[in-house]
């Protein structure tokens, strides 16, 4: 990543934030909504599954729904009083309900839920739609525009540049943060579009839904009562009691989690497995024959992908999962059936 590595969490004072520590996929986050059905519905409908997926889910740069979607956020005086938003409105219009490209997903998944879990529902197997993406080129824009204007206020060694900040007392700082505020909105109802959709499409209601951004800036106080900035690039937000979820692979489980509130890692947790691989040398180093194998292992169904988000390529989710012992409590295990992904 550019500035903060992914997985990075850095706490300023309470009066600058850093455009990159944020990152260029603004609000970037993760969504579950848990359906009204159980884990066997795969059983009779896989195929209606499928075509939920692919009839309802568009990836990548181009990646346009052939149905047309509105939303009330778009109606906000940010698009019309600040001239970057503006700008990007439209295209931002024509891409809500879409997700990137790379380890962005869709998923039809089953889920477990732990009794006594913060949900509030029953101990038991359920079907679920668990995606991640983020604010799309809107979020990019944003970032590259803000973090220019950074580093032209900001003067730092060559190689700091990326860390340049935004006084939130100059028109700029409050100007970004307004913006980055509606990219993670933007994020956030492009989630409620897709799972809305694929729900729609799978004949099913949602019960309860839990998200959590990263690639976001939140206002906080750290433990000596000092206000701040928290920037998390890539880590999951876990404050005491706090839902999050930590994804594994396209293959692997996920977890529903609630925080412990730990304030040696700034109330912050994995955002998910982690890559062992870079995307070149998975490409390089795993077959698409090796791919599909793995997956008729897991039981797993992918549309799209790549050989470059191969679970192969990414780190022991068990073992991530108990190296953070201190930071989450497990509330749920999410294990994905059928996957949809950029085809790039």
């Amino acid at each position: 990543g550019y500035g903060l590595p992914i997985g990075g969490v850095l706490a300023t004072t309470d009066d600058v934030v850093i455009p990159y520590a944020v990152g260029k996929d603004i609000g970037c986050r993760m969504s579950l909504t848990i359906l009204d059905a159980g884990a066997d519905y795969l059983e009779k409908h896989h195929d209606r599954a499928v075509e939920a997926l692919q009839n309802n889910t568009a990836f990548g740069l181009d990646g346009i729904l052939p149905f047309k979607q509105y939303h009330p956020l778009f109606d906000k005086s940010g698009f019309r009083e600040i001239p970057l938003l503006k700008n990007l409105r439209e295209k931002a219009v024509r891409q809500l309900g879409t997700s990137g490209k790379g380890n962005h997903f869709v998923d039809i998944c089953e889920i477990v839920l732990s009794s006594g879990n913060t949900l509030g529902l029953s101990k038991g197997r359920y079907l679920g739609i668990l995606s991640h993406s983020g604010s799309r080129g809107l979020g990019a824009a944003i970032a590259d525009y803000y973090t220019g204007i950074a580093k032209e206020t900001c003067r730092l060694p060559r190689q700091a540049g990326p860390f340049a900040w935004l006084s939130l007392n100059s028109e700029a700082g409050q100007e970004y943060w307004k913006c980055m505020e509606i990219a993670g909105e933007y994020s956030a109802v492009n989630h409620e579009c897709i799972h809305l959709n694929v729900a729609k499409a799978l004949r099913l209601k949602p019960l309860t839904n839990v998200s959590n951004h990263h690639n976001f800036a939140w206002r906080d106080k750290l433990p000596d009562g000092r206000s701040t900035i928290i920037h998390r690039k890539g880590a999951t937000p876990a404050h005491q009691d706090e839902t999050g979820i930590i994804p594994g692979s396209m293959a692997t489980p996920g977890y529903i989690v609630s925080g412990k509130g730990c304030t040696k890692s700034l109330f912050s947790a994995s955002h998910g497995a982690g890559r062992t691989m870079s995307r070149l040398d998975a490409k390089n180093s795993i077959s698409r024959h090796a791919l599909k194998k793995y997956l008729t292992e897991y039981n797993v169904t992918l549309i799209g992908g790549t050989t470059e988000e191969a679970p192969q390529a990414y780190k022991d989710i068990h073992q991530v999962m108990e190296s953070q012992q201190e930071l989450v409590n497990i509330e749920g295990r999410i294990t994905p059936r059928i996957v949809r992904m950029s085809e790039e």
